[in-house]
């Protein structure tokens, strides 16, 4: 198999603009919620920008004229209460309802992605998940979609309100005093120097961070999934050590990450008191004075405005580091998602046929209990159909998973209708292999593969599989009952062909000591089972299935001898009139085959029955007696 690479790792985005632009893509719909949006967020920023402002006249012409009045007119002084009130009410009103809105929209747009993303993962060719760990595919769903969610929900929000409040608020601050904004602008200059300098330590701290997290979270699910075998060979204190390696790694990033992290908020919060003070300063000096119609109720109002102004700048900053991973967290998706799919070029299908007593054979709607392969030929334009037989040729084929790495060289033979073909041999000889191509998991470049006569790139790899059905030596069951995992192979079965199956499979016995029988739920690939048991409910899902030709992939490594001699005669049934390819270490189990096919180093070395390889006294024989051991 190709090596699988793990190359996911967190970092910045390659291409920012494009990676907004095609999230943004997928808000379609929502063209009037955005709208609704940005105008809550403009009112619910300009609340807080007039609720500063109004201060002024509330202290210059009600607070400050009336110091020392026995009785006082409060008319005036309650009505501009009441409307800042109700400023502060709308602000509120239009925050609330821009955050459930945004939730709305950052919500529907995950939807999307995640279904596009899983989509393209159905659609995408074995050669891919060969290549790519699953760790690194399941952090798409979870690392990356969480970053993208927190980035929607709250960054993207914040960001725009900091915008328009900063916009707002330096507005204000100029009309009140441009003196003033003077300091503004220089405390500015030094917060944007601070954020750049503290921020780009602290990001390659985190992208430190999120590698040894990485090493970790893998270090420990792998520990989880051995547990027996670090107990077995007493590998605890072991297993201690190296995680403690690792989990201090880790420490060591996360203590560099976090430092400069966590002393941005201290500094950026001291750097506004220290503004709040100048400004306090230089606008108590000149309401003394009375330069440039400087107030206390403008110096208080001014005050108000320079901590509303310098907040938003904090609140960027700290969303800076989270925006730069959700879209580098995006990237990554849509590179998943760009990836090409599986491609199919077959024209050939499997249809439901009627055949007469005279061998004609007709297309039927129904189900007919016959199948024939539809071939319509693009150079007359007629249309020929073959029954479904399951004969298998390989015709000088040719095969490397990678450029310059033949795994298969110059394959050549014929399984006929109903013939068992065994292949036996050391582990990486080709045996997997040849059943990979059979399904088209992998395309053949040089060689072709003939079935019913027709070359396999001709026809539609759905309707091939259709007339497959595999055993894998890693079985593989999914969460739901016994029942819905027989029925995976024909999901259209009875549950009479369900017991049927289970009984060819002899699965029957055991499957009705479970607690719930075939209702039992099966969670985590079976865990509740033996090996044993999850391989015979894959024997009987392939047998549901009843394909003219059946792969055995080590299908009995897993089962016991006295298990393997009960399913024995099951086997025989399941296979009888079927083209059947078996790869075995067992050669117990393929001696009944009409031809073993022996290889090594991609090359079938010898073939023949399991008599005639005894009588040739080479490799098989050698295997057979145990004078040489499969490796």
């Amino acid at each position: 198999m190709p090596p699988k690479h793990g190359n996911m790792t967190m970092g910045k985005p390659k291409n920012t603009k494009a990676t907004l632009k095609r999230i943004f893509s997928y808000m379609y719909g929502f063209k009037v919620h955005l709208i609704v949006i940005v105008l809550a967020i403009i009112f619910s920023s300009g609340a807080g920008v007039a609720g500063n402002y109004l201060l002024s006249p509330i202290i210059d012409n009600y607070i400050t004229p009336y110091i020392g009045h026995k009785n006082p007119k409060l008319s005036g002084f309650i009505s501009l209460l009441c409307v800042m009130a109700g400023i502060y009410l709308l602000g509120a009103v239009c925050t609330f309802l821009y955050q459930r809105l945004m939730l709305k929209v950052s919500t529907t747009t995950l939807y999307r992605i995640r279904t596009d993303l899983f989509n393209k993962m159905e659609s995408l060719p074995i050669r891919y998940f060969d290549k790519h760990t699953h760790g690194d595919l399941m952090s798409l769903y979870t690392n990356d979609t969480d970053a993208l969610r927190e980035m929607l929900s709250t960054s993207v929000v914040q960001f725009i309100n900091s915008a328009i409040t900063v916009t707002g608020v330096f507005t204000a601050m100029l009309i009140y005093s441009w003196r003033l904004t003077i300091i503004v602008v220089v405390m500015l200059a030094l917060m944007i120097f601070v954020v750049g300098f503290i921020g780009q330590k602290s990001g390659k701290g985190f992208k430190e961070q999120q590698q040894a997290l990485g090493s970790v979270n893998g270090y420990i699910e792998e520990m989880i999934e051995g547990q027996k075998v670090i107990k077995v060979f007493c590998h605890e204190d072991e297993a201690c050590s190296d995680f403690d390696a690792l989990n201090e790694k880790l420490c060591i990033a996360s203590t560099k990450a976090n430092t400069f992290a966590n002393i941005l908020m201290p500094i950026m919060n001291n750097l506004s008191y220290l503004h709040y003070a100048a400004t306090a300063i230089a606008g108590g000096i000149m309401a003394v004075k009375g330069t440039g119609g400087m107030t206390i109720g403008k110096v208080v109002s001014y005050l108000q405005f320079t901590r509303s102004f310098s907040q938003p700048i904090t609140q960027i900053s700290q969303q800076l580091n989270a925006v730069l991973a959700a879209l580098a967290g995006a990237e990554r998706i849509f590179n998943v998602i760009d990836e090409t799919p599986e491609e199919d070029n077959g024209y050939v299908t499997l249809v439901n046929a009627n055949i007469s007593s005279d061998g004609k054979i007709t297309e039927s709607d129904k189900r007919t209990g016959y199948w024939a392969w539809k071939h319509p030929h693009k150079a007359d334009g007629t249309v020929t159909y073959t029954k479904l037989e399951g004969k298998v040729e390989f015709d000088d084929v040719v095969f490397g998973y990678e450029p310059n790495k033949t795994v298969l060289n110059g394959i050549s033979l014929v399984a006929d209708p109903g013939h068992k073909i065994a292949f036996v041999g050391s582990t990486g000889a080709g045996k997997t292999t040849i059943t990979n191509l059979i399904n088209r998991f992998y395309d053949v470049p040089d060689g072709k593969i003939r079935y019913d006569g027709i070359n396999i790139n001709k026809i539609k790899k759905d309707d091939l599989r259709r007339s497959l059905s595999m055993v894998l030596q890693d079985t593989h069951l999914f969460t739901g009952t016994v029942m819905d995992n027989i029925r995976y192979g024909k999901l259209d079965a009875s549950d009479e062909e369900v017991y049927a199956a289970a009984k060819l499979a002899n699965a029957d016995s055991f499957i009705n000591h479970l607690s719930d029988g075939y209702n039992t739920m099966l969670t985590a690939d079976g865990s509740n089972l033996s090996q044993g048991q999850r391989q015979l409910l894959a024997i009987a899902r392939a047998a549901i299935a009843n394909p003219p030709v059946l792969i055995l992939d080590e299908a009995t490594s897993s089962i016991d001898t006295r298990t393997e001699a009960l399913i024995e005669k099951g086997m025989d049934s399941l296979m009888e009139g079927r083209t059947v390819f078996v790869i075995a270490h067992r050669l117990s189990t393929v001696r009944n085959s009409h031809a073993i096919m022996v290889l090594e180093h991609g090359k079938i070395i010898e073939r023949g029955s399991h008599d005639d390889l005894i009588k040739q006294k080479g490799k098989y024989y050698q295997l057979y007696t145990g004078m040489f051991e499969l490796s």
